[in-house]
């Protein structure tokens, strides 16, 4: 949503009506993740994707019909449908989209809507979630769920908007959208909580070699990067020009500055306790993603006896990726660098356990 909001404030801006769609079901192999999303606007404009480019043109049609109607609709393409010999998915997937009209202008949303809220805890790179209903009477109502458990809109159904309330904490917590079913007074409805993350963020604490590489991995894959290491010799901006801020500083005190969020993930790589284990212990008190340090298994149990001398917990040192990255076999720092970055996409997406 976050890269989609500046074209459709553009188009609102243009008088243009916009229309929302957002992958709500996969079925089998799909070329999109779940809650992915695409806008059209009344001039048949589109941003974003649901399909990868096999449905887009079906969607977008059924968009500005729906723009003219006014009222949500759930579509289904898939090679099941009967649509499947002009717009069935090449993978042989199929998708559940949910396509909805959006208020004419986000500043008659601002603070009004969930669905206007929803947008600004976006463009401010909070943790939110919005759940929408898909099916039944009441299709299109919306209610938006901060961490915490505030939210903001209604279900007109108590026990629903109670059970949907209950289910956004989990999905928040994992960082993960969830279709569900629950039920209502009318009976059971599909619900569809959209959650999304901050901008991710990568801390790089050590200067060194592999973090040259990770930076570049990491710029790739969206996330913003940060270097952070006192040691001014090895943190210079010729060798981090890539890096989207270079900060020469003790990594402790930086962190401590940086307001880690769940959308941050650490790594430490000077394999010097006094850069590492003071970083290590900012990091592991935050809400922050993922915490990996380098290091050998002997190293590590060394680091844990320094950690717990500094006032850590056992299940917060438990939050630490040791020894770091999925193991490849790497050896060179490119190499190194990858199978960190590979296991910080897996415990992003949703992949805690260790290969």
């Amino acid at each position: 949503m976050r890269e989609l909001l500046p074209v459709i404030d553009r188009w609102r801006a243009e008088q243009k009506r916009v229309a929302l769609a957002t992958v709500v079901k996969l079925y089998g192999s799909a070329p999109v993740p779940l809650g992915s999303k695409m806008a059209i606007s009344s001039a048949g404009e589109m941003t974003g994707s649901v399909s990868g480019g096999c449905v887009e043109s079906a969607v977008a049609q059924e968009a500005l019909a729906i723009l003219e109607s006014g009222r949500p609709r759930l579509l289904v393409y898939g090679i099941a449908d009967e649509l499947a010999q002009s717009v069935g998915l090449a993978c042989g997937g199929t998708i559940e989209v949910f396509v909805e009209p959006l208020s004419a202008k986000s500043t008659e949303m601002a603070g009004t809507t969930a669905q206007g809220l929803f947008e600004e805890a976006v463009r401010l790179g909070r943790l939110v979630a919005l759940a929408t209903v898909l099916t039944g009477l009441a299709i299109g109502a919306k209610i938006r769920i901060q961490a915490g458990g505030e939210s903001s809109g209604t279900l007109e159904d108590g026990a629903l908007t109670a059970a949907v309330q209950a289910r956004a904490a989990s999905c928040l917590a994992a960082l993960q959208s969830e279709r569900v079913t629950l039920e209502s007074a009318a009976g059971p409805v599909e619900v569809f909580i959209d959650v999304q993350p901050p901008q991710p963020r990568l801390f790089i604490v050590g200067a060194v070699h592999i973090a040259a590489a990770l930076v570049t991995y990491a710029n790739v894959l969206g996330f913003r990067t940060v270097v952070l290491d006192a040691r001014t010799a090895f943190a210079t901006p010729e060798r981090f020009a890539h890096a989207a801020e270079l900060i020469a500083r003790w990594p402790a005190d930086a962190l401590a500055a940086q307001n880690l969020d769940e959308g941050s993930c650490v790594v430490v790589l000077t394999h010097d306790e006094k850069i590492d284990n003071p970083a290590l212990a900012v990091a592991l008190r935050s809400p922050a993603r993922y915490v990996g340090a380098l290091g050998s298994r002997k190293t590590h149990a060394k680091r844990v006896a320094a950690l717990r001398e500094l006032g850590l917990g056992d299940a917060e040192i438990a939050r630490i990726h040791a020894p770091i990255g999925l193991p490849i076999a790497a050896r060179r720092p490119e190499e190194i660098a990858l199978s960190i970055m590979a296991e910080i996409v897996a415990v992003v997406n949703g992949e805690g356990v260790r290969v």
